[in-house]
């Protein structure tokens, strides 16, 4: 007997609270009976919302990294700092374990989500048939580290928090926050929009359209 697929039995994931319910057939976006979440085949247009926020994120990944995150005043000058030079002062400070977690949470996880997304959307769009198996945990990595984004955030504070300042000094977020708290929403959204059931779906004989 061959495989098939929940789908072809009739059969949908609710998105919401994961219940598999069975639309009726004269509306198959019936909602769930569970959640009342509307029950769809797969996400629509999943591909290319996937592919405008991880863009928008990229975009915003340059400023987040070269504009100042933090902006110190005190009666001795100015002082602008971005998330790379804190990796390099807590690093000559000695605090090597901590400028480990910064490079790693603030740097490498936002590049390595969009790098890893990106390569799962082009994967569908171009209906790559290679293993699927780890494509699909690769997706389940990517999920759960979004979950754990905003410790980028926190990650920003604790930079602030570790400056010994002076005296009367003032302290204010700068512009490559904002912008590196968007890339770490986009990623996020990015991670929700993008379907893995389409993974699957390119293993198929006979084939839907091209995924949007």
């Amino acid at each position: 007997m061959a495989e098939q697929s929940a789908a072809e039995l009739g059969l949908y994931a609710c998105r919401v609270c994961a219940m598999i319910a069975r639309p009726t057939p004269a509306a198959a976006d019936d909602s769930c009976p569970r959640c009342g979440a509307g029950l769809q085949r797969r996400a629509p247009h999943s591909v290319s919302r996937t592919w405008a926020l991880l863009c928008a994120a990229a975009i915003l990944y340059v400023p987040a990294n070269l504009l100042p995150v933090m902006e110190t005043a005190s009666l001795f000058g100015k002082q602008q700092d971005t998330i790379m030079s804190g990796v390099i002062y807590l690093w000559a400070s000695g605090s090597w374990p901590l400028a480990a977690l910064v490079f790693f949470a603030s740097i490498v996880v936002p590049a390595g989500k969009l790098i890893l997304l990106g390569l799962l959307a082009a994967s569908v769009q171009w209906r790559a048939q290679w293993l699927p198996y780890e494509r699909t945990r690769l997706y389940r990595l990517v999920e759960f580290v979004g979950r754990w984004s905003m410790l980028d955030i926190y990650v920003v504070t604790l930079l602030a928090a570790l400056v010994r300042l002076q005296s009367l000094a003032t302290i204010k977020v700068g512009p490559g926050a904002v912008a590196f708290g968007a890339v770490v929403v986009m990623t996020m959204l990015a991670s929700m929009a993008f379907d893995p059931r389409l993974i699957w779906d390119n293993l198929k004989d006979d084939r839907d359209p091209r995924p949007e």
